[in-house]
């Protein structure tokens, strides 16, 4: 939908250029998980060159010399640094924005500190996997995702993880939760879940771009109180690949096409966008049903 509402932003024809950014885009969001996972062990390390250095200082306290090593021997945290998965992504993909960045890792560090949920941790006795992965789940969630620097940075540098860092924030909030210490190691996960995940963003995208004119006709029957330039763009861009769903992927249900495209007009366009457009489409699938236009193949499809 981004996609396709910047083409006609820039006035744009040239789909392969867009269809490229189309998926440069998607890869960047492994890219921004992969900054966030490692920003965890990051902090690790910083604060492990912290104690290993004011515990040589020349007039170091007995507290210096025998800190509280809880934080930085956190099982999870040592898990995820010396965790494979991780590390050869963050080798492939080249990933390495703290080297170059290390103030942001420090100002974590410092909001860490002051925080409730570390307190808590370092003073308690408990010592187990399961504690230290509440902990971290506990600060990633109530101090790291949610700290402002840190936003203002991803953001800064690239645009487009606006809309991406809270769906990689929940995937990683949730990956923490469901960690164990055996079996089933940790895991950087994939963009597609296959080839043809793949294949129905280029489909998609084609098919909704090159058939604009005609989709376009199908809502614009529908709406006679409304004129074409009143419609938002964003909502008809939402009702052309919906219609498009429904007409040139029988495979996918129309229940689910609908309640798609209702989430996103609520996340981007009007407050009484999904009103209107769950309108349009109700109607729009009562009229392919009594005309047979609206092939499903499978069951529960309709």
């Amino acid at each position: 939908m981004q996609s396709i509402y910047a083409m006609h932003q820039s006035n744009s024809d040239d789909m392969v250029r867009e269809e490229k950014f189309l998926f440069q885009s998607i890869e960047n969001i492994r890219n921004l998980y992969l900054i966030i996972i490692s920003a965890l062990v990051e902090i690790r390390n910083s604060e492990e060159q912290h104690i290993e250095r004011i515990s040589k200082k020349h007039l170091a306290t007995a507290e210096e010399r025998n800190p509280n090593r809880k934080f930085v021997n956190n099982r999870v945290l040592k898990l995820l640094e010396e965790n494979e998965s991780v590390m050869n992504a963050l080798e492939e993909s080249k990933v390495d924005n703290w080297k170059k960045n290390d103030d942001y890792i420090l100002i974590l560090l410092e909001a860490i500190r002051e925080s409730e949920v570390y307190n808590n941790y370092m003073q308690s006795n408990e010592d187990s996997f399961e504690e230290d992965k509440r902990f971290v789940h506990d600060l990633f969630v109530n101090v790291i995702a949610p700290n402002e620097k840190l936003y203002e940075y991803l953001e800064d540098y690239k645009l487009t993880w606006v809309d991406d860092i809270p769906l990689v924030n929940t995937l990683i909030a949730k990956q923490l939760k469901q960690i164990k210490p055996e079996g089933k190691p940790f895991f950087v996960p994939s963009l597609y879940k296959d080839s043809d995940d793949k294949e129905f963003v280029r489909n998609l995208f084609r098919k909704t771009v090159l058939n604009e004119v005609e989709l376009a006709k199908e809502f614009i029957d529908k709406t006679p109180n409304w004129d074409t330039e009143r419609i938002a763009e964003i909502d008809a861009i939402i009702l052309k690949m919906a219609i498009c769903e429904f007409l040139k992927f029988p495979s996918i249900p129309v229940k689910v096409t609908i309640n798609e495209y209702l989430e996103i007009s609520k996340e981007y366009s009007t407050p009484k966008s999904s009103i209107f457009i769950n309108g349009i489409l109700d109607n729009l699938v009562k009229d392919y049903q009594t005309n047979n236009k609206l092939i499903k193949a499978g069951r529960g499809l309709m």
